[in-house]
């Protein structure tokens, strides 16, 4: 019963978390953000102690049901152990504790932390992992099948779908999550949870705690019959039946262990209160003194990071091809609103990848710098950041970026506009345009006579557009508007401290 009850627990909340990344109608995660609040490792980041120490408290009382339930890492890998079964039943055996890979990785990713790159440790963060796997490759294909229903709806005068572009935001990201996804799915049929046990970081301060957990699965010496059974159906590997011994720091509580004992030896208790102590037991308990001291130096060290912490080509009317518009070299990189600064989402951001499948304005996409690497920035070629969208702040787990209201975002500067004369087709040609002052919704962009002597209320006097940087806000209507191809004659320009 208990299995059966983490079993469907871990399918709910591995779904919610998935409809979220797939969701591009932005409803779902008015439902499902408390999951992605939950994460462990975006709560670190977001300082929220409430969080952490309801996940530490958990673990501390039952085990490491988070890496069961609530980590959709290690739902999927539970998934692919599913699949492998089919082909081939018993296939676990006890492998012992990987310490010169699982600490110096754990090490690693805090230093990384500590030295604000971000972009290379959150490579195995476990949650960011699996959003880049959910946006770069679940999306896409979620959207192609929304794209078929939508167009056999319109043939039927229904709109019950519409049809949304599919489009490679980052080739980076896209080659990390497909590299994810082979090396976890090889794991996981050959090794079952080693991704959980060994790489990573979560499960490894998860683990440390979960040592000393109150509630745990407990061997019987007197009924075990040593079959086995429960060695081999242990995704983890941590069961030593020959000295009836549990790594309780793998252990995921997923029940697999109990489920398959035939004769009762193992039970979910209290392992305070010991039935058979044997001298395997008092060996353990000579081992508690160096997991306390690690445990101690992991936890300073983890609460340390946390504090420095193909469409088809358009045409226009004459079916001339419409060249695609392509990034401008920015200065600065932009960030959404509500970040703060680079500072502060460079160091908080763990790189899931929500706000950017959650983007309704194609205006997110993932960084390709090595120092922000797989974070969000934003840039204007598929469209802007429209003053009433808060969607980004809304679905953020880590506090990269805070929530804010409509009336906030209006007043927030994130940038810049700055002109670029040689591809102004009034400066360049002499015509006149106007369409960047025409869009811009803060009036940010005047139309002055290109010719000073001019009369600025002659019509025929062609006009430049002049940007008041102290009213601009950033939101990029100008640069996605602008007719120049391939670079727009006005791109924005990003602050480093939002004001």
């Amino acid at each position: 019963m208990l299995r059966k009850i983490r079993t469907v627990a871990a399918l709910v909340c591995f779904l919610a978390v998935t409809a979220m990344f797939l969701d591009f109608s932005g409803v779902l995660h008015h439902y499902f953000g408390w999951i992605a609040k939950m994460q462990f490792f975006p709560a670190v980041m977001a300082t929220n102690f409430v969080i952490v120490a309801f996940v530490l408290l958990v673990t501390l009382l039952f085990g490491r049901f988070y890496c069961s339930i609530l980590c959709p890492m290690g739902v999927m890998q539970d998934g692919f152990n599913f699949i492998a079964r089919k082909v081939k039943k018993d296939r676990f055996h006890f492998i012992r504790e990987n310490r010169w890979l699982r600490y110096p990785l754990l090490v690693l990713f805090v230093v990384l932390l500590i030295l604000g790159l971000n972009g290379i440790a959150i490579l195995i963060a476990p949650y960011s992992a699996y959003g880049r796997i959910a946006t770069n490759l679940l999306q896409p294909v979620y959207v192609w099948i929304n794209n078929i229903f939508a167009g056999i709806a319109e043939r039927h005068e229904s709109y019950a779908f519409y049809e949304v572009d599919v489009w490679v935001k980052s080739g980076t990201s896209l080659i990390v999550a497909a590299v994810t996804l082979v090396v976890v799915a090889f794991l996981s049929l050959r090794r079952g949870r080693t991704w959980c046990s060994t790489v990573c970081p979560v499960g490894t301060v998860l683990g440390l705690v979960s040592r000393f957990s109150m509630f745990k699965p407990v061997i019987d010496v007197d009924k075990c019959k040593n079959c086995h059974k429960c060695v081999h159906n242990c995704k983890a590997s941590c069961i030593d039946i020959e000295n009836h011994r549990i790594d309780y720091s793998r252990c995921v509580a997923c029940m697999d262990c109990i489920d398959s004992c035939k004769f009762g030896a193992l039970e979910y208790r209290n392992s305070h209160f010991r039935i058979n102590p044997s001298a395997v037991e008092v060996k353990q308990e000579e081992t508690v003194d160096e997991s306390k001291r690690r445990f101690l130096v992991t936890s300073a060290m983890v609460a340390g990071a946390a504090a420095l912490s193909a469409q088809e080509k358009k045409v226009d009317g004459g079916l001339a091809v419409i060249e695609d518009k392509q990034i401008p070299h920015r200065d600065l990189p932009l960030k959404p609103a509500g970040s703060i600064s680079l500072k502060n989402f460079s160091t908080r951001c763990t790189g899931c990848q929500l706000c950017v499948s959650e983007c309704p304005n194609k205006v997110l996409r993932p960084s390709d710098k090595l120092e922000t690497l797989m974070q969000p920035e934003m840039s204007y070629e598929r469209g802007f950041c429209r003053p009433e969208c808060t969607r980004c702040s809304e679905v953020c787990p880590a506090g990269a970026i805070r929530p804010i209201t409509r009336e906030e975002k209006t007043n927030i500067h994130i940038g810049f506009a700055v002109v670029v004369p040689d591809n102004c087709l009034p400066y360049r040609d002499g015509v006149q345009c106007g369409n960047c002052a025409r869009h811009c919704p803060v009036e940010a962009i005047l139309m002055v006579p290109k010719d000073k002597a001019a009369n600025p209320d002659d019509p025929a006097t062609v006009k430049i557009p002049a940007v008041n940087t102290d009213k601009c806000i950033g939101c990029g209507a100008c640069e996605y508007l602008c007719p120049s191809r391939p670079f727009s004659a006005i791109y924005v320009n990003g602050r480093e401290i939002h004001i």
